[in-house]
């Protein structure tokens, strides 16, 4: 690792292995302290867009019981869906920023590890999490075992599981206007189904480019080595 911004002053000996390991033990604390409040964060959003999303679903059944249906049911539907849709989007872009800020801390601890290796050299083979602050050393952190596929990550993710809820939102929204505007059953489902797949598609378009912007501006201090 570079010590060019860390090298002590002209005349002024270097700190201790002790000091350095106590400075950099307190980063490694407060960015465990920043990544646990970021993840918290972001399931409570999770949890308040769902209990949101349900309560709304439900007044708009008992709305449509005791309307049969009719009237201006499908507007009012148009109406809450729309809105349930919104918070979702907005749900899922904190969820997906969060997502990035996780790998930042990750990249970040990965770096600490390094700087402790390099202060003892034998604490390397205790350590299960990587030293290494690249894509490959990310990996290893998210996973130990390297057992998990790349689709396994990513489907079992927050982020996923808010692409597919306002997926599914969308198509509803999108089936129930077109309802509401004349079109039968058929058109309305098929016009659903599309916009719903189609917003999934370009939001895993969308995450997967961002995701490698990520790594093509980034400059590891400490890269995996070959092979």
């Amino acid at each position: 690792m570079s010590n060019s911004a860390g090298a002590p002053g002209p005349g002024k000996p270097p700190p201790a292995p002790s000091v350095r390991a106590q400075l950099l033990a307190t980063e490694h604390w407060g960015l465990l302290a920043s990544r646990s409040t970021a993840q918290a964060e972001v399931l409570t959003r999770i949890s308040m867009f769902l209990m949101f999303t349900s309560a709304s679903l439900v007044s708009l059944a008992l709305v449509g019981q005791a309307t049969g249906f009719t009237g201006m049911f499908l507007m009012l539907a148009i109406i809450v869906i729309a809105i349930d849709a919104l918070m979702g989007l907005l749900t899922q872009q904190r969820v997906m920023n969060v997502a990035m800020e996780d790998l930042m801390y990750v990249l970040a601890m990965n770096r600490l590890r390094a700087a402790y290796v390099e202060l003892d050299p034998g604490v390397a083979r205790y350590l299960m999490a990587s030293a290494h602050d690249d894509e490959a050393g990310a990996g290893r952190t998210y996973d130990f075992f390297g057992s998990r596929t790349d689709f396994s990550q990513v489907s079992g993710s927050s982020a996923m599981f808010m692409t597919a809820a306002n997926s599914t939102l969308l198509g509803i929204l999108a089936g129930v206007v077109v309802t509401a505007a004349g079109a039968g059953t058929a058109v309305a489902v098929a016009l659903g189904a599309v916009c719903g797949l189609a917003f999934l598609g370009l939001t895993l378009a969308g995450g997967y480019r961002r995701y490698r912007t990520v790594w093509a501006g980034h400059t590891p201090v400490s890269p995996s080595p070959e092979g």
